[in-house]
């Protein structure tokens, strides 16, 4: 009977054993099973962040070559501007003018017909992109003189004077307000409060189009026959060799009564009359849907008068 006690206890105690070692190998395989796979999630997951930020530098870099392309694009189109063989030297379009206004002959009255299509009070995200389509269908240039505070008004504006370079287009500095009381106190021109203006537009113009951008094309607001005391300020713009253009055609879209499109056309038809080098006042801020309206069948007329499009820079 003792033999047979210490048998069963004998027995007893080896199956607790053996239960004790198979659950510490179950236990064990546990662990290593669940550090295998904290493991392998931990990998995956490492190269899926190191995915993600090679992507990103990728798309960074996508993104940067293709600011770099777009801003190098423009740079190569204003260097290009530089020679472009449809503008004239603004020195002598405001020559020319100012002796035909003093009743000379011009010097670069030579029979040839030219007209130069200028937009003022610009831009506007109305007018300027309709003024803009037609141009490039009829594949003739124009010479936009920009208001600095239109410009700076949104990125659509912004982009406005992009697209106006971009597509052949000169720029001239028309100030930044356009505000008379400012420019012209009791109708005398401010000369500091001007070149103010003028340097402010500049600015404008260098943060879109880049630092190499420059224009020497000057329209002072409401023309420059219009104020007193403009020979001290003629002698501080032609020290920077700034030139200033006013016009001697016009559509009259900012004169007197509001007027369609055909009016305006006619208008067009009256001043030009007898210009061999013709310039030509048109606005395309707010309100002159009538202009860009007009422009197709002003271009269709000035094209069978045998006018070449020009601009200036």
């Amino acid at each position: 009977m003792k033999h047979n006690s210490r048998y069963n206890k004998n027995r007893v105690k080896n199956i607790k054993s053996s239960r004790i070692k198979i659950l510490f190998i179950i236990i064990v395989a546990f662990v290593v099973g669940d550090s295998i796979l904290m493991a392998v999630k931990f990998s995956e997951s490492k190269q899926a962040i190191l995915m993600f930020n090679i992507n990103k530098e990728i798309s960074l870099e996508s993104s940067g070559e293709e600011n770099t392309n777009n801003e190098n694009e423009l740079n190569s189109k204003l260097s290009s501007l530089e020679n472009d063989p449809v503008a004239d030297d603004i020195a002598f379009v405001e020559k020319y003018l100012d002796q035909q206004r003093k009743g000379q002959m011009p010097d670069g009255a030579d029979g040839k017909k030219v007209v130069y299509l200028t937009f003022d009070d610009g831009p506007s995200v109305t007018v300027t992109p309709l003024i803009l389509d037609t141009l490039k269908a009829e594949n003739v240039h124009a010479t936009f003189f920009v208001v600095g505070k239109a410009v700076d008004e949104s990125n659509a504006t912004k982009n406005l004077i992009r697209r106006e370079v971009e597509e052949g287009n000169a720029i001239g500095n028309h100030t930044y307000t356009h505000n008379y009381k400012y420019l012209y106190p009791n109708r005398t021109v401010n000369v500091d409060n001007v070149m103010v203006s003028i340097n402010k537009t500049n600015k404008s113009l260098k943060n879109i189009l880049g630092d190499d951008f420059q224009t020497r094309a000057i329209r002072f607001p409401g023309g420059h026959m219009s104020w007193k005391g403009m020979k001290t300020l003629d002698a501080v713009i032609k020290e920077k060799d700034y030139h200033q253009i006013d016009w001697n055609a016009l559509i009259k879209d900012a004169e007197g009564v509001p007027k369609n499109a055909e009016q305006l056309k006619q208008e067009l038809i009256k001043t030009i009359q007898g210009r061999q080098k013709a310039v030509v006042l048109m606005h395309d801020t707010y309100g002159k849907v009538e202009t860009a309206k007009a422009l197709p069948e002003i271009i269709k007329y000035l094209k069978e008068q045998g006018y070449e499009f020009r601009t200036m820079k």
